[in-house]
C-alpha cells in the first residue's frame, strides 16, 4: 500500500513542475535561426497603397 504523500510535497511538486514547464516554453519559443536573413530587393514585400478619391 502507498503512502499518502504530504501537502508540502504535492505543493512542491507541482511548482517544480511548473517552473520545468515555463522554462521549456521559453527555449522552445527562443529555439530558431540563429540569425535572419536579408531577403533581397526583388524577394522583400512591398507595400501597394491605392491613392483615396479626391472629395468634393
Amino acid at each position: 500500500m502507498q503512502q499518502r504523500t504530504s501537502t508540502t510535497e504535492r505543493y512542491t511538486r507541482g511548482v517544480a513542475a511548473a517552473v520545468v514547464a515555463v522554462t521549456t516554453l521559453i527555449l522552445a519559443a527562443n529555439a530558431g535561426p540563429a540569425r535572419a536573413t536579408e531577403l533581397k530587393p526583388a524577394q522583400q514585400r512591398t507595400q501597394h497603397v491605392i491613392p483615396a478619391a479626391p472629395t468634393p
